[in-house]
């Protein structure tokens, strides 16, 4: 796939949605997310009729519930867990597909419906078929695709499971971020069918868009396209180590650091995923316009408070725990220089049944697996 065909296909399916607008899709209530800020706030097109369209037409993701549905009343929940993506994301991934017609496709994350409907509009009800975890988000979807006149099939259940009865499929698509491909959807694709994914490490919250082809062998291989974020599958969810209060040994020290790693989009803050093992981390940024590093094990055995006054250069650094995570981190970023700083078009993955390797530049060479 050509960068020049992407885009092509991309302008394609930005007209697709004058026809079709995500408009139609949206509940009465929603919370456009700022991306620059990171808040949501909340919109009634009941009202406040122009500033919901407002957001419901901006190249701006919308949540459209929180924390799996218990949430009540206006104000923001505690986590988002269905929303409607960008539209500029949305065409990125349906780009990325290369659907073409005779193709059949299986979605994993209904959400408004609205994907579902422009790929029933592009290939037919009968080519589409779309699983939703969530019943009521379920339930909203297949009436504004009723509305729409569409009728993809619709299933409730688990995603990551597939549907195995519709296989084989020649596009996979899934509209939530994942951090472990399911074996299922290897079998569930043709060789030679594509799937489409958000997907990251453990390192960071952070995903790429990822296009996979499905090899003879069960394997699926591919590159990552651009950098997003979405909601992660229930089961894949983060959650955060419990550390002993007492953990020893300590080590303080200050250096000289690239201050590229305390910025969250990076291209080295996801490559540092595919190099490290069991680590994730969050940048805090103070008031003062001073930065901290935390790097946690996942596995609860160690930290590492890193501080990053403004306009400077030297950190001081506090390691605790049996593991060094930042000495293992500026090794990855060592690495990462000598490679000639790679961004996400010179990285790869294939994925098995059992785990997944990166690779640079080619299959050939391996950067890390995780079994």
């Amino acid at each position: 796939m050509t960068v020049r065909t992407t885009r092509w296909a991309a302008a394609f399916w930005q007209c697709e949605f004058a026809a079709l607008p995500r408009a139609r899709f949206l509940p009465d209530l929603m919370w456009p997310h700022d991306m620059a800020t990171r808040t949501a706030r909340p919109v009634d097109r009941r009202t406040d009729p122009d500033g919901w369209r407002s957001a419901a037409d901006a190249n701006m993701p919308v949540v459209t519930q929180w924390d799996d549905g218990r949430h009540s009343g206006t104000a923001p929940g505690t986590e988002p867990t269905s929303s409607a993506s960008m539209p500029s994301v949305v065409a990125a991934m349906l780009a990325a597909a290369e659907l073409k017609p005779g193709h059949r496709v299986l979605e994993i994350g209904t959400g408004t419906g609205w994907t579902a409907a422009l790929m029933a509009r592009r290939l037919g009800d009968q080519a589409v078929t779309s699983i939703e975890i969530d019943l009521d988000v379920a339930a909203a979807a297949k009436s504004a695709l009723g509305a729409a006149g569409l009728h993809p099939r619709l299933l409730v259940g688990d995603g990551l499971a597939g549907h195995p009865d519709g296989a084989p499929y020649d596009r996979l698509i899934s509209t939530m971020g994942l951090r472990d491909i399911p074996a299922a959807w290897l079998h569930q694709v043709r060789p030679g069918g594509l799937i489409v994914t958000p997907w990251g490490t453990r390192y960071s919250n952070g995903d790429v868009l990822t296009v996979l082809t499905v090899n003879d062998d069960g394997t699926a291989t591919g590159r990552f396209l651009q950098q997003l974020e979405f909601m992660k599958a229930r089961s894949q969810r983060y959650a955060h180590p419990a550390f002993a209060p007492d953990l020893e040994p300590v080590a303080d020290s200050t250096c000289e650091v690239d201050p590229s790693l305390f910025e969250r989009w990076h291209p080295f803050a996801f490559a540092a995923g595919l190099l490290l093992y069991g680590m994730t981390h969050a940048v805090q940024q103070h008031d003062s316009s001073d930065r901290t590093l935390w790097l946690f094990a996942l596995d609860g055995s160690a930290w590492t408070a890193a501080v990053l006054p403004a306009d400077s250069t030297t950190a001081t650094v506090r390691q605790v725990g049996d593991r060094r995570l930042w000495d293992e981190l500026t090794a990855a970023h060592t690495w990462w220089r000598t490679a000639g700083e790679p961004d996400l078009d010179r990285l790869g993955i294939t994925i098995t049944a059992t785990g997944w390797t990166a690779w640079l530049d080619t299959p050939g060479h391996p950067v890390r697996g995780q079994a």
